[in-house]
């Protein structure tokens, strides 16, 4: 899980505040990553085999895409038409780019919306996919808001940072008691999808190895050059640090917590 700007982003105004400045130095951080979080294809096709008898071709809502490796495993593997959405647009550029590169462009549609102000009708898609990114909006709320995009029988697809151990090493706790305090165990967001309007089919847990070779391996690369970039800048070296912290909580307890994938069809 990164630490996301705010999902409005940056405001063009003459004189950046401290947050947009901020958010521009995240930016920075992230960009030119495979992914935006943890994950890999063979997760994503894991997830997608669980959603049976979609019509052909499938409509497909991704939801804070990304650079958008996600979507380009699905349109890869079915006959899908997906649009993909995200609030910035240097993502969706990567994303066409690799689309364009990979033959999928007439499979994929990218579009720069904020995932809270979705133009979509009702029962306009048969999937709403989202890696990663409901905890922006907020788990439940995500859930409650996605549903009426989603025909009769439509399925869900999200991911979501858990607890795995209610014995929880301090360092662990107290960093995500910052980063994320909503975060909560697997058994509770089950909870929280049946609350929502949806039947849960079945959920997966991320490798470890899924949160390495295409996200924390090459933005750990990327720091130091970073640090030599910003030297005088203060906020900004506070930022590079807390992103190596992130990495270094993974690295000595990844026991404590995981990705899991949830899949559901709209009750």
């Amino acid at each position: 899980m990164s630490h996301q700007p705010a999902d409005d982003g940056l405001h063009g105004c003459a004189t950046m505040s401290s947050d947009a400045r901020l958010d521009a130095v995240f930016r920075d951080i992230h960009q030119g990553l495979p992914r935006q979080g943890p994950g890999t294809d063979a997760a994503t096709l894991a997830a997608l085999q669980l959603c049976t008898g979609l019509p052909e071709p499938t409509r497909v809502l991704d939801i804070g895409c990304g650079p958008g490796m996600q979507t380009l495993a699905i349109a890869r593997s079915r006959n899908a038409q997906a649009v993909a959405v995200d609030v910035d647009e240097t993502f969706l550029a990567q994303l066409n780019q690799s689309a364009g590169a990979a033959a999928l462009a007439d499979r994929i549609t990218t579009r720069a919306l904020n995932m809270n102000e979705l133009p979509f009708g009702n029962g306009e898609f048969d999937l709403v996919w989202s890696e990663g990114a409901a905890y922006i909006m907020g788990f439940a709320a995500a859930l409650r808001q996605w549903r009426p995009l989603l025909g009769p029988g439509g399925y869900l697809m999200v991911s979501e940072l858990c607890w795995t151990t209610h014995l929880r090493p301090r360092p662990v706790a107290e960093f995500f008691a910052e980063a994320y305090p909503p975060m909560t165990d697997v058994e509770t967001r089950l909870a929280d999808i049946a609350a929502n309007g949806y039947e849960v089919v079945g959920h997966l847990t991320l490798p470890d190895e899924g949160w390495w070779t295409h996200y924390y391996t090459p933005l750990e690369r990327k720091l130091p050059s970073l640090r030599a970039r910003y030297a005088n800048d203060q906020a900004a070296g506070e930022l590079i640090d807390e992103t190596q912290r992130e990495i270094d909580m993974r690295r000595q307890y990844r026991d404590a917590y995981c990705y899991e994938y949830f899949v559901a069809v709209r009750d």
